[in-house]
């Protein structure tokens, strides 16, 4: 899963990397090399309903930031994906510096976009065993929703 499968009615469209491993017309390294996939599928090409998590994750976090995960990141983090620029700039602290400059103008959002923020991470942990179910992921959203007073 990666943005731009994801059509403007937001339902999402998961199909090109089953695709490119059936067809092989495209170089092996192309299917892992979008930032979209989780590090046990770029290591085994295996995947699993964990590694779904770790993209739609990705995803979150390219919402919440701006910033594509194929794309270079500012200053000496250039190899470093998307993920784990999130995890060192948040390590130390939780901070509005991870956000997208458009989202920070809305009034109010803050808390709700930590809580996001703290599911995408969730959801890219790198162990796939720690990253939350879909279902638990649906869940934590929802209560976000339910969080807003209005």
């Amino acid at each position: 899963m990666r943005a731009m499968s994801i059509y403007s009615q937001c339902n999402g469209c998961i199909c090109d990397l089953g695709l490119t491993a059936i067809t092989r017309s495209l170089p092996q390294t192309s299917v892992c090399s979008s930032g979209y996939h989780a590090p046990e599928v770029t290591d085994t090409r295996k995947c699993t309903q964990f590694s779904d998590v770790y993209s739609f994750g990705v995803v979150l976090l390219e919402l919440l930031t701006g910033k594509s995960p194929a794309s270079p990141l500012p200053g000496d983090l250039e190899n470093m994906d998307l993920a784990s620029w999130i995890r060192s700039v948040v390590s130390k602290e939780w901070t509005g510096e991870v956000f997208d400059i458009e989202l920070m103008k809305q009034i109010g959002i803050e808390e709700e976009m930590v809580e996001m923020l703290q599911i995408g991470l969730a959801c890219v942990a790198l162990n796939p065993q720690d990253r939350p179910h879909a279902a638990e992921v649906v869940k934590m959203l929802r209560d976000i929703r339910t969080l807003d007073p209005e």
